[in-house]
């Protein structure tokens, strides 16, 4: 056989030592030892495709290591068996429900000594990490001696999307392995790394490749492998003073992206190191009490309740994906950003459109997306050799997914669908990129209506996980599964919806940003109302999200939906199409509320004396968005309350700690929320006026 094709076979196949024998004592491990002395201690969590600690495989840890200390072999190897990786982090279903501090310290206390077990053995101890070493996996790969990565490996601490920081000691060895200055900033951002990354910073003392495994591990156990030690810079980053003044800079950085009110696992974490950086001891002892205190925060527990939504509508889409090449229809900004997409992520992708020019705009952006999410230029070459720009639309014959993405107007939909039809292959779905047309005004005419669905992407479409996927009363159920695992495929989040106007986003944000312009009416100043917004959480504030869309789209959907809704909907301002006709567009003419410069508002900060946030602008921009929830839920737009909070958080960005709009009206109280929405409505007008769903709401 060919050397090279055996070389490749060679780094699939992990070296896990001798094999062990069937029907070992334990029910996550398996315990070998090698002809050197050498004990194979490999990870591999029952029933779980990807290791996870949890109480009980933390325990039977510890069972294991006391084993291996009696037994006192040359060295030990700790290696996961799952072809995924090494440690994905801990079990995340222990975290949820936490509310008492103490019995989570308790228990992380007794998670730490298994830990510290690890540290304290007498013996040489290396962890060999391919695939994923994450969060408390990392932590267990921190307590070895030495760290072998396979390259590919990744590395991070992911805790803070969670609400929390490293909870296993990691805090402490991190930062006395590697410049605080860097593993504080992974801490702060959960970023991952790769296996050479790692190398350089001294996370890991080597890399090497799946077949030079077993001579990596012996040079590391017999004292033959140069190990990574920390510098004298990262010793000089620990003393007391420079801590201070580390710690200084690190909040304010954390203050840009985040405030301690909405997210105090980053200020806790700079708080334990600045405190006892100084000390191992003293720092492993009071990660335990500061990881216990974050634990219980609504915070904490409204991202673990995110993390679960995010798995939740992964298992929607399902895995039976059967589509492999796609046709899109229209290069404009949206098309060629989902054409783009559905290509780096190993699709065949043909982009057709009347003109050369946005097919050739659409290339040029998708280079600039992989050179930023792709890490291999070979890769970069293979995924731009898959978008195949297609002047003359002949992608539609072989094509398993047509995409139309051309301007929202009726009859330019029914003209291209007239041409498509005849052209498409029979198993073929026909799905569109619409935010605004009701399907059951676009499968008029068509002779297969059965095979037509939305496929809605939001913008930006790298960004925004979200994909709505719309149905109408005569689809063919099958074309629905196949268009949820398309998305499931494309690494994006579906949503099944109903269709009417707006679907369920576009119309429980529509009242959030014409009420600011409301506001802009009653002269209250937009970087007030934007400052109202970001208060409460948003990601960014009504007036520069209506500049970043663009407003002759916020005013077409606005329209749109009056028609449908009336005066639910706050009244559109005549300025706002005075704008419009101006070409005051936003962010992509340069100026719309705001100037624009090199893809940012120019906003000056706002007067220090003067008018300030209050209770009930914050009111008047977000409980819209919990009222039209509760009606999408009542008319059966959406079927089920947790899935409504995942699409606002993961098509909108609405503050995830806050859990999403329904899950933030349980937490105030519907009875609050009611008669808040009553006051408003006496107030402003009938379009605050609570939905009959709230009645029956949970």
């Amino acid at each position: 056989m060919d050397s090279k094709i055996m070389t490749v076979l060679a780094d699939r196949v992990l070296t896990l030592g001798p094999p062990p024998a069937e029907g070992g004592p334990y029910k996550h491990f398996k315990l070998t030892r090698d002809a050197d002395g050498i004990a194979w201690l490999l990870f591999d969590r029952a029933d779980a495709s990807a290791n996870t600690l949890s109480s009980d495989v933390i325990e039977e840890f510890d069972a294991v290591l006391a084993v291996i200390e009696t037994e006192r072999p040359a060295g030990l190897v700790i290696r996961s068996a799952k072809p995924s990786g090494f440690i994905a982090g801990a079990d995340v279903n222990e975290f949820r429900g936490a509310s008492d501090p103490d019995t989570v310290e308790t228990r992380i206390r007794a998670a730490h000594a298994v830990i510290d077990h690890l540290e304290a053995l007498k013996l040489p101890t290396v962890a060999v990490i391919h695939g994923f070493c994450l969060g408390g996996g990392l932590e267990v790969a921190l307590a070895c001696q030495a760290r072998i990565a396979i390259d590919g490996a990744r590395f991070g601490f992911p805790e803070v999307m969670l609400g929390l920081h490293p909870g296993l000691g990691g805090t402490a060895r991190f930062t006395t392995l590697v410049n605080p200055v860097q593993s504080m900033s992974l801490m702060l951002t959960g970023r991952t790394i790769d296996a050479r990354r790692a190398r350089s910073l001294g996370l890991v003392d080597s890399v090497t490749q799946e077949r030079h495994v077993r001579g990596a591990v012996k040079d590391a156990l017999f004292g033959r492998l140069k190990r990574a030690r920390p510098g004298l810079l990262t010793r000089a980053a620990n003393v007391g003073f420079v801590r201070g003044l580390l710690a200084k800079r690190m909040r304010s950085e954390a203050g840009k992206a985040a405030s301690r009110e909405h997210y105090p696992a980053p200020y806790a974490l700079i708080d334990l190191w600045e405190t006892h950086g100084g000390s191992k001891a003293a720092m492993l002892k009071a990660e335990q009490a500061s990881f216990a205190k974050l634990m219980v925060t609504p915070t904490a527990q409204n991202l673990i309740r995110v993390f679960f939504l995010r798995e939740q509508m992964k298992k929607a889409a399902g895995s039976d994906n059967t589509i492999k090449h796609v046709h899109v229809i229209g290069a404009g900004a949206m098309g060629g950003d989902i054409a783009a997409w559905v290509a780096g992520q190993g699709f065949r992708v043909s982009l057709a459109d009347m003109k050369a020019e946005p097919i050739a705009g659409a290339v040029k952006r998708a280079a600039e997306l992989y050179g930023k999410i792709i890490r291999k230029p070979t890769e970069v070459r293979d995924a731009l050799d898959r978008l195949i720009p297609d002047m003359d639309g002949e992608g539609v014959r072989n094509a398993d997914l047509i995409i139309e993405a051309v301007p929202e107007k009726l009859e330019l939909k029914q003209k291209v669908y007239a041409g498509l039809e005849p052209r498409m292959k029979p198993g073929a779905i026909l799905a569109t990129n619409t935010s605004s047309i009701p399907l059951q005004d676009l499968r008029n005419g068509l002779a297969r209506p059965e095979r037509l669905v939305g496929l809605h992407f939001f913008n930006p479409v790298s960004r925004l996980q979200l994909v709505e996927v719309v149905r109408h009363d005569g689809n063919d159920p099958q074309v629905l599964k196949q268009a949820l695992a398309f998305v499931g495929a494309i690494d994006r989040l579906p949503l099944a919806v109903k269709s009417s106007p707006g679907f369920l986003v576009n119309r429980a944000l529509t009242p959030y940003m014409l009420e600011a312009m409301v506001m802009l009416d009653e002269k209250i100043d937009p970087r007030l109302i934007d400052a109202a917004a970001e208060q409460f959480g948003m990601p960014m504030g009504p007036i520069e999200l209506a500049d970043q869309v663009g407003l002759d789209i916020c005013l077409d959907v606005g329209d749109m939906l009056r028609t449908k809704f009336g005066d639910l909907l706050p009244p559109t301002p005549a300025w706002l199409r005075d704008k419009v006709a101006k070409g005051e567009l936003g962010r992509k003419t340069g100026k719309g509320f705001y100037i624009w410069k090199d893809g940012k508002a120019e906003k000056a900060p706002l007067p220090e004396t003067g008018p300030r946030v209050t209770d009930q602008m914050i009111d008047r921009l977000v409980l819209p968005m919990s009222n039209v929830c509760v009606a999408a839920l009542r008319e059966g737009i959406v079927d089920d309350a947790d899935a409504v909070d995942g699409a606002m958080i993961f098509g909108t960005g609405y503050a995830p700690f806050r859990g999403g709009p329904l899950n933030y009206a349980r937490t105030r109280g519907v009875e609050n929320i009611v008669s808040t929405l009553r006051g408003l409505a006496e107030r402003f007008g009938e379009r605050f006026a609570p939905d009959p769903g709230w009645d029956s709401f949970k």
